[in-house]
Parts: C-alpha cells; structure tokens; sequence
C-alpha cells in the first residue's frame, strides 16, 4: 500500500501563483474570501483598487471563480483597505461575469467568518462591523450567545424606486410588465407566475427568462445612480412568487451577472423589493417580513426609516441570515496550464 500522505509535503513550482481561501455559504449561496495570493491593489477607495483589480488582475478572478476550481454560480470576495478611518476594511465582490456593486450574502457570510475566526474580536450579545463596499458603508452587526454565531443582520444602503409598472418588450417573452429598483445593486422585479413559471421551474427556464429580459431592459433603459456613476447597469432579475412556507412573506428566485443563480434569497434584491412593497404601502416601517429562496431558506428584511439618496427619495432596510463555514483552499495557479485559467461550462 502506497503512503499518499506525502502528498501533502509537495509544493509547486515557484512559477506558480498560490491563492488561499475560506469557503462559506449564506444560507445556501457559495461565498469564497480570498485569504492570501491577491497581488497589491492600487488605490484610494474601494472602487479605485476593484478598477485595479479589473484592468491588471482579472485572470486571478476567473481562475478561482470559474472551473476547474470554481463553477459557473460561485461568488467571491477580496479583503481590502477601507475608504473610512472608522470602518474595519473594504471588500470587492466578483463572480462569473466581474465584479458586483453590493452583495448582502456576502456581507452576512464575510462577518460571519470574520468573527468566528477571531480576526475582529467577538462581543456579545453583538459585534459590530463597518465595512466599505462599493455601493457605500454597510453596517453589521453578528449576533452571538455563549461564543457561537447565531445570525447577521445588517443596515443597507439606501435603497430606492426608479420605476414602478414598467413595460419592455423583449425577443422570447413579448411584453411584459416590470419594477425597476436599488437595493445596492439595480433589479428588474417581475411577477414569475405571469410569465409562466412557477417554483418548480427548471435553473435553465430562470436563466433563459431572467437573461432575456435583463438584455431587454439593458439595451431599452438608461439607469443612472444618483451618486455613482459605476452603478449604472441592470445586474438581475428577480421573479417572484407566493411563498411555500405560508408564514413567509414571498418567494425570491434572482438571476444575476450572466445567468448566475442566487441560493439564497439575494440580500441586495430583498431589500430592492422592501423599497418597491414600501412605495406600494404593502410593508410599514418597522415591519418584518421573511422571503424565501429557490432553496426555501430565508431572509429577514424590514425597513427602518426613510431618507434621501440624492434628490429621490430612498429607504434604509435591515437584513438577516445566517452562513457557515464550509471549508479552506489553497489554490495553485499554473501558467502553462491553459484550460485551468478558467473557463465556464454549463
């Protein structure tokens, strides 16, 4: 019998580029957070080094994002330096097709990780955590009894309507009715069951639905943030539903980036669909309701106050999950290794 523990002695050619990571999943929906192997990223502001990252280093993104190491839904994160002197650090967000603007999943399961490893000291009842994120400073806060995570919740940013009732025409689906709104990220917000699909709808109908009419909106629509300008494109569609579970509030199926399926019930479009029921007057300040994902897990959001983003008027929400630890990774990368640069194969 051969001893393959040696394997574990081997190490690669100098050559190669090694990247270390954390796995978690929030409530189902992958998170990797790079630990080492990022090169330095240049600039002032999150923005700034995610731009670095784009132009110098987005072969580093495909190799852990995409197969063989990743697949075609995973999500990522970078640990940066913070715009703020009061914020803790600042962190870029990637999956298959770039970088994101904001990502509620992330920020639960990043806090989580952060705390449970003891790299920012654990208070109880709650550790606070201020982090930069490209859409602007997220406040967490981690929830914890007797030295265990329970949960995270975190205050968004602003959050706000640009459209209600809208129509768009698209190739597959014809006409169709849509909400357009900000919840960190800008969603298109449809109905599923008038489009034919149901909670029982293949991963490839979402895809192909929710692709044709982000394509549609994005070439008919010119959106623009009211503050930052790189927030100005469509990322997802959200189709709901009625929730399986009658104690929750509706079921969330979003599809995002290109054609990436959100586990989870997507932290940036509850709150995104919390600015649309509020505008509506179907939720009230304060009031708490749970969303379901395509898995049956679930999200908390409520909306704390209103405010202003610009000259519209916004809304802050609060959100809430849970994420586990699921593993650590320690990637190499090979530069004479074509096909392991990444690729996506569905």
């Amino acid at each position: 019998m051969i001893d393959i523990s040696t394997i574990s002695k081997w190490s690669p050619k100098n050559k190669w580029l090694e990247i270390k990571t954390i796995d978690a999943h929030t409530e189902g929906e992958p998170l990797r957070i790079v630990i080492s192997g990022i090169p330095f990223l240049k600039g002032e502001t999150v923005l700034k080094k995610r731009n670095h990252m784009m132009k110098k280093f987005d072969h580093v993104r495909k190799a852990i994002m995409l197969e063989p190491r990743g697949h075609a839904d995973m999500y990522g994160a970078i640990i940066v330096e913070p715009d703020k002197k009061n914020s803790d650090f600042g962190v870029i967000f990637m999956h298959n097709e770039g970088y994101s603007t904001g990502c509620g999943h992330a920020v639960i399961a990043i806090s989580k990780v952060l705390v449970e490893t003891g790299v920012i000291k654990l208070n109880e009842p709650e550790t606070e955590i201020n982090m930069d994120v490209p859409s602007g400073t997220i406040k967490a806060f981690v929830k914890t009894k007797n030295k265990k995570v329970n949960s995270v919740r975190f205050i968004n940013v602003p959050s706000y309507v640009e459209k209600l009732d809208a129509e768009i025409s698209t190739p597959k689906l014809g006409l169709i009715n849509y909400d357009l709104a900000f919840g960190g990220a800008y969603y298109a917000i449809v109905n599923g069951s008038n489009l034919g699909l149901s909670s029982d709808s293949t991963i490839g109908e979402f895809i192909d639905v929710g692709m044709d009419i982000k394509n549609s909106i994005t070439r008919e629509t010119k959106i623009e943030h009211p503050t930052i300008n790189d927030m100005n494109f469509l990322y997802g569609t959200i189709f709901t539903f009625e929730p399986l579970d009658k104690n929750n509030h509706s079921r969330n199926v979003c599809v995002f980036a290109n054609g990436e399926v959100d586990r989870s019930p997507t932290g940036t479009g509850v709150s995104a669909r919390a600015a649309v029921h509020f505008k509506r007057g179907e939720i009230k300040l304060n009031e708490t309701v749970a969303i379901e994902s395509i898995l049956g897990s679930t999200f908390k959001v409520s909306v704390l106050r209103e405010t202003k983003l610009g000259s519209l008027n916004a809304i802050i929400t609060e959100v809430e999950g849970t994420a586990n630890i699921v593993g650590k990774n320690t990637f190499w990368i090979d530069p004479d290794d074509d096909i392991g640069q990444g690729f996506m194969l569905r």
